[in-house]
């Protein structure tokens, strides 16, 4: 375990002007904090805030940030307390240790729910101070190093998160040597035959080449050197788990890999980046289409560098990438390469948080992700955001936006504005009109087309790709469905108002709010819609000296659009008489049908469904919205109980009106080649359209066709089932209903 002084002498090489002091004390502390405490290895539990420690002095980072890695884990697994660090190491510690605690008293039913409230608040609190991320990114480097020690049962469930958050984490704040580290190291848990073998090919590789690397490095060199520019090449074999990527993403073999060696071209300044690129393009062969430059047109996370694939010594493909010092520096340690500035004394000072687009990336990532999602959603889209792979996109004003491999532009769309995408109808690609769900490729122009009337289908969801497309489409839908119930909501409240013959508003709503244990007029009018709130409760609630209906009234009442008589079922009649001039207002207060729209959120029965010309009534079914029957359904027999869920409605369809309606009918035809092309021949004949068919074969003379039919109206669905009953092989043809 390192010493005290160690661990000063550390930071005292890149830092001259150490706290050394403060430093000691939190040593000190934390090693008595933790006390007895051990690991699952045997070793004592603060060798491992120490090993975290020292992998930040490596990354060279000040000593507030040190000390907060010492004490880490001292308010979750001792009896340190926040106000206690405070005193003793100032409110900025404090903040940082705090930052770092998991929720470990939440009451959560599902272990990734408490995982996805532990990553909301670690992301929060590196939003505050980047400094957070720096320490977990090394905590969770440490432990994965020691993960043989940890419970079998639990080592894959942690290197799965690894691999999901931690790695792609580190990558997006451009630490790429600890997030190739956090890949390889969870590879070899997950996929232990896997690693092992690419590991073995590797080392037979290398002997089979010999120092190839060195070979390749030194003739680099001296042809910069014969050209008067001065670099540093620097040579390595990837690590296991990028070729098993690579294995898995073009679906080869290792034996078809012919990349497996990355070499690093370091200069002195941009121009020189140029240079060295055209030098290496003169001297070898490039293999087409292997051209990046980041330089230009840098990735989210800062990273800059040229990257290139040639055709090198002993016909080797030689990816090369060729950088500034800064740029290397940067490439190497991402954020915390330029997180911190150095004070006049060259010891890390306070943090500069626009000095990064990696960190102003995370900061607006957490904005976005952290408005109103449940836990487990919030960790669908970090996951989403967290995407490395990226294509570079522009908008016609020359605007770049950068998003994950795969995404469409409906990603692009909110990647420019949230209402951008909310009413896009449409898109150009390069010029030309392009579908929406098309993949976007590295250098297309995108132009979005919109309108007002639109709003974003539910199935995008599932089109796109970023967390905050899907996140801002489930938002969009869920404010459509309850404009939906609100505006069904309002329609039963005004109707129920007139009918109790009290005076209907939302301010007289409003004073009932308390009542009814809802916020917003709007909330409750959407209750009502959802069947959540009964109107006899809503019009109590405003009125509380109304005395409600007795049921056989109320029934009567929203039954009734005329005399005569209805068949609740057999053998139980009822007659309702509607008052003279009470069928006008009785009509007028009724729901207007247009079908199935965005405006209510309204279903036909799903048994022979309704069309327009049917008497219809409307039964409301707890969440789902009206469903529309037809007056002579038996399958209203089964709501004889709930009369309370019985609403007038009226069709309001223009007779122009291409709108199509379902229906179902029955067809007895005989079983004998070219029946079925007659029947459907009629249908289409008459313009309906057929939804579905069932066959049942009834005798070895006759079968009979259940068919689901679209038609416009009743006088369409009657002129259909006439032009069936003419035909020779049909033997009868009526509606079906429920």
């Amino acid at each position: 375990m390192m010493r005290q002084y160690e661990l000063v002498d550390r930071v005292r090489r890149y830092n001259p002007q150490t706290d050394e002091a403060l430093l000691d004390r939190a040593y000190v502390y934390a090693m008595k904090a933790h006390g007895t405490q051990v690991r699952a290895s045997g070793d004592p539990y603060f060798s491992h805030p120490l090993e975290v420690a020292a992998i930040l002095t490596d990354l060279k980072l000040d000593d507030a940030t040190i000390v907060a890695a010492l004490l880490h884990d001292t308010i979750e697994d001792t009896d340190a307390t926040k106000a206690e660090i405070e005193r003793l190491f100032g409110a900025q510690i404090a903040q940082l240790v705090e930052g770092l605690t998991k929720i470990k008293k939440l009451d959560l039913v599902s272990k990734q729910a408490k995982q996805a409230e532990n990553l909301r608040k670690l992301l929060l609190a590196i939003a505050d101070d980047v400094r957070v991320l720096l320490v977990k990114l090394a905590d969770r480097l440490h432990n994965m190093r020691t993960l043989q020690y940890v419970p079998t049962e639990k080592r894959d469930r942690v290197a799965q998160e690894t691999l999901d958050i931690y790695a792609p984490l580190a990558a997006r704040m451009g630490m790429q040597e600890m997030r190739e580290e956090l890949e390889d190291l969870a590879f070899r848990q997950l996929m232990p035959e896997a690693y092992q073998s690419i590991t073995e090919r590797v080392e037979e590789l290398r002997e089979r080449n010999g120092p190839l690397v060195q070979e390749i490095e030194q003739e680099l060199e001296a042809e910069l050197q014969r050209r008067d520019m001065q670099a540093e090449v620097k040579g390595r074999e990837k690590r296991p788990h990028s070729i098993w990527g690579k294995m898995e993403r073009k679906a080869i073999s290792f034996e078809q890999l012919s990349d497996l060696y990355g070499f690093r071209i370091i200069v002195e300044s941009v121009e020189d980046c140029y240079r060295a690129l055209g030098l290496v393009h003169t001297k070898w062969a490039i293999v087409p289409g292997r051209f990046k430059d980041y330089i230009s047109t840098p990735k989210p996370n800062d990273y800059r560098s040229l990257h290139t694939t040639v055709i090198g010594p002993r016909r080797q493909r030689v990816e090369l990438q060729i950088r500034t010092h800064d740029m290397d520096e940067i490439a190497e340690y991402g954020i915390a390469a330029h997180a911190l500035y150095k004070d006049d004394s060259g010891a890390p000072g306070v943090m500069l948080s626009n000095e990064s687009r990696a960190y102003a990336w995370l900061r607006k990532t957490i904005e976005n992700l952290a408005q109103g999602l449940s836990p487990e959603e919030f960790l669908e889209h970090t996951k989403l955001e967290l995407f490395h792979d990226q294509v570079f996109c522009f908008t016609p004003k020359g605007r770049l936006i950068a998003l994950p491999r795969k995404a469409t532009p409906i990603d692009f769309a909110y990647a420019v504005h949230t209402d951008v995408g909310n009413t896009a109808v449409g898109c150009k690609i390069n010029g030309n009109i392009a579908p929406l769900v098309s993949e976007l490729k590295n250098g297309d122009e995108v132009e979005i087309i919109t309108s007002k009337a639109q709003t974003p289908p539910g199935a995008w969801e599932t089109i796109a790709v970023t967390g905050k497309a899907r996140a801002a489409v489930r938002r969009a839908t869920r404010a459509a469905v309850r404009a939906q119930y609100a505006g069904l909501g309002r329609k039963i409240s005004e109707r129920a108002f007139s009918r109790a013959g009290k005076p209907f508003s939302d301010e007289a709503v409003a004073k009932g709010m308390s009542r009814l244990a809802r916020t917003a007029v709007e909330d409750v009018f959407a209750a009502v819609g959802r069947g959540e709130i009964k109107t006899d409760d809503l019009i109590r609630a405003v009125h509380p000296d109304w005395t409600a209906q007795r049921p056989e009234e109320r029934v009567a009442g929203s039954r009734a659009h005329g005399e005569g008589w209805f068949e609740l079922k057999k053998g139980h009649n009822l007659k309702f008489k509607i008052p003279e001039g009470a069928e006008e207002a009785e009509t007028l207060a009724a729901i207007p049908i247009r079908g199935n729209n965005a405006n209510l959120p309204v279903r036909f029965a799903p048994d022979g469904g309704a069309v327009p010309g049917d008497r219809i009534v409307g039964i409301l079914a707890p969440g789902e919205g009206i469903t529309i029957y037809p007056i002579q359904s038996s399958a209203l027999q089964d709501f004889e109980d709930t009369p309370e869920r019985w609403l007038d409605v009226r069709w309001d369809v223009d007779e122009l009106s291409d709108g199509r309606f379902p229906a179902r009918i029955r067809v007895t035809a005989l079983n004998e080649p070219g029946t079925l092309g007659q029947v459907a021949s009629v249908i289409g004949e008459r313009n309906g359209n057929i939804q579905g068919l069932e066959m049942r074969s009834r005798s070895p003379d006759f079968t009979e066709l259940l068919i689901d039919l679209e038609v416009f109206d009743l006088r369409h669905l009657n002129g259909i089932l006439t032009d069936l009953r003419g035909r020779p092989v049909v033997s009868s043809a009526e509606r079906v209903n429920g």
